[in-house]
């Protein structure tokens, strides 16, 4: 309902903007929609509607706004702002989000916006800054609310009652030591209907283990996965509490690693811009399309070893691209299992070996089965059993093939820090093309000597 409501909400400010009736814009992006609304219409619109959609936006909307629209064009908008914009932009935002705006900035704009920041705001950017943005400390909030485990359930609640609000999703206060040391958590659901005598000490929950900061991101989205976490502490090297993360922003986490295992496979980032400039869109492409030309090039090559063995039987050319595809397509069904698994952080070298056995066993049945199909029509179709013979038994070779580095490529490009998503299915291309006609062609050799 949510999403026809704001389809339908785009149709209207489609029409809105054909007409140049820029009051009823203005009134719908600022007095109708949610904030998150509003960054999903900027996103799905072209260059030029985007920018007097944002122009729209209410000075007090841009920042909340702007958090939920994807990098690519949190840049281009930061872009088109000076440096006291940008801070006045940045300051309602949490430090957690605060960061993840400048860190769309220019060094030299980023530097000069530090540079003039409160002294309050620059401290807990720059705790955030000297973390890497793909961890735990990259993705935590400063904002918490601790207490003392000395104190008891009355004060608590006096304490609390005395802040004009408390940080959003805050279900648990943290117990920490006067040197703000992480002890323990306490559901506020707990201190409410716990006896205002006793102390925090006595109803706190130390079995809940803080998250390091150093934690990769996809660890602690697992974690609260695992856990049913709303939100969860965040400690230094020391035990030290330094922050804490929030459901919202693991929620984006997820969301990256689905969208970044999904375009890395076409070599594109997982911040694309749907609607970005011919010419920026152009370059990003060419790159990918250049590393598939070498790959396509080696498989020319290999098909070139073979051009008398072709040139005596020309039913081999037509034949060639369904050894080439059948490979391929089992290849990627095999590596798009093990990434996931990998994501989902089941696939480990204990049972990775298990993983390969099965894979290989599936790749010799589907390809006994499909040979014997793919067999049975080349003969009818060239008259020749040889023929049908050659295919089958390349079909099975490359299948077998394509299973095998399926799962191993994933395995080992994560041993070697390289992303299995981004270079997997351009090394398995390259590997069942290749052996696909390497098999098919050498056969071919073999029989029509």
């Amino acid at each position: 309902m949510a999403v026809e409501e704001t389809k339908s909400h785009f149709d209207k400010l489609n029409d809105a903007l054909d007409s140049g009736e820029f009051r009823q814009i203005r009134f719908t992006l600022n007095s109708t929609l949610r904030p998150t609304e509003v960054a999903r219409l900027i996103e799905k619109s072209p260059p030029k509607e985007r920018q007097i959609l944002w122009n729209l936006v209410a000075h007090e909307l841009e920042a909340e706004v702007l958090q939920h629209l994807n990098d690519d064009i949190q840049a281009d908008i930061l872009s088109r702002m000076n440096t006291e914009e940008v801070l006045a932009l940045t300051e309602s935002l949490d430090s957690d989000d605060m960061v993840d705006v400048l860190q769309q900035l220019p060094n030299r704009v980023m530097k000069e916006t530090l540079r003039i920041m409160d002294k309050q705001n620059l401290r807990r950017v720059e705790k955030l800054l000297s973390y890497p943005e793909d961890t735990a400390g990259g993705l935590m909030n400063t904002d918490t609310t601790t207490i003392r485990p000395d104190i008891s359930v009355e004060t608590a609640l006096r304490y609390i009652r005395r802040h004009d609000e408390i940080p959003e999703m805050t279900d648990s206060l943290i117990v920490v030591s006067r040197k703000d040391s992480y002890i323990g958590l306490l559901p506020l659901t707990k201190l409410l209907v716990s006896d205002p005598s006793i102390t925090i000490r006595e109803i706190m929950n130390t079995g809940i283990k803080a998250i390091n900061a150093q934690m990769p991101d996809d660890q602690v989205a697992a974690l609260f996965e695992e856990h049913d976490l709303v939100s969860a502490p965040v400690v230094d090297d020391q035990g030290k509490l330094v922050g804490r993360i929030t459901i919202d922003d693991v929620v984006d986490v997820i969301r990256e690693d689905a969208d970044h295992s999904l375009m890395s496979m076409a070599g594109l980032d997982e911040d694309e811009d749907t609607f970005a400039p011919v010419m920026k869109t152009t370059r990003r492409r060419a790159v990918w399309l250049g590393i598939n030309l070498l790959t396509a090039f080696i498989a020319s090559a290999v098909i070139g070893l073979f051009e008398a063995t072709i040139d005596k039987v020309v039913a081999l050319a037509v034949l060639m691209p369904i050894v080439a595809s059948m490979g391929g397509i089992a290849g990627s069904q095999t590596l798009t299992l093990v990434i996931r698994g990998q994501a989902l952080g089941h696939v480990e070298r204990s049972n990775a070996r298990w993983l390969l056995n099965r894979e290989v066993i599936v790749g010799v049945l589907n390809g006994l089965l499909w040979a014997a199909v793919i067999a049975v029509v080349a003969t009818v179709w060239f008259q020749d059993i040889n023929l049908g013979i050659i295919i089958a038994l390349a079909i099975i070779i490359n299948l077998v093939v394509g299973a095998i580095s399926g799962t191993l490529l994933p395995i080992v490009l994560k041993s070697m820090g390289i992303d299995p998503a981004l270079a997997g299915s351009v090394l398995l291309t390259t590997i069942t093309d290749v052996v696909g006609f390497f098999a098919f062609l050498g056969l071919a050799t073999i029989f029509y000597a």
